[in-house]
């Protein structure tokens, strides 16, 4: 008896649609709390992705510096404080030398260490693993970064790696300790 009142009371307001108007207005609604979503997710999408660079101070104590990293193209470049008599002092910034150019596109970060007498700090790569050593070099006033590399694989004879493959310059091999467990 009530479901055959509604309908003509609906017949009677609305003659051509048999719907309430809350019903009829439900496809706006809906389509303007979805624009309303997407521009909320658009506008928090680099809060939520952490920027492009990330910046890490050099370990030094006694070093005013600071490296950036250009988290996708693995860019490092540093900027620091510098004195000056006629005033407050001036950011001294040093741009990407060598080795610390664009990389391969990946997901780089910068890790400084807990060396207190470092003034460099470790690129990482966390998708592949790699890592690089980058400081600046006071004498070209670039940062500069050695190759990427992961450590060798287990197993291998040589513990240091691919960069100990050739000795250094006045030595006789890739270490002058004598092995370690046995006799000399």
């Amino acid at each position: 008896m009530h479901a055959r009142l509604d309908r003509a009371i609906r017949r009677r307001r609305f003659p051509d649609r048999l719907q309430d108007p809350p019903t009829l207005m439900r496809p706006i609604f809906a389509a303007s709390r979805l624009a309303a979503c997407a521009a909320l997710i658009l506008a928090a999408a680099p809060a939520l992705a952490g920027g492009a660079y990330e910046f890490v101070p050099a370990p030094q104590i006694d070093l005013n510096r600071v490296y950036r990293v250009d988290k996708s193209t693995g860019e490092v470049t540093s900027c620091q404080y510098g004195l000056r008599d006629d005033s407050v002092g001036v950011t001294l910034c040093f741009a990407a030398g060598d080795g610390a150019g664009p990389q391969t596109p990946s997901d780089y970060g910068l890790i400084a260490s807990r060396h207190t007498r470092e003034a460099g700090v470790f690129r990482v790569n966390y998708r592949t693993g790699e890592m690089s050593i980058c400081y600046l070099q006071v004498r070209d006033e670039a940062v500069v970064c050695t190759p990427q590399t992961n450590p060798p694989p287990a197993g291998t004879a040589n513990g240091a790696g691919a960069a100990a493959v050739a000795p250094a310059p006045g030595r006789a091999g890739p270490s002058a300790t004598p092995p370690q467990g046995g006799r000399p």
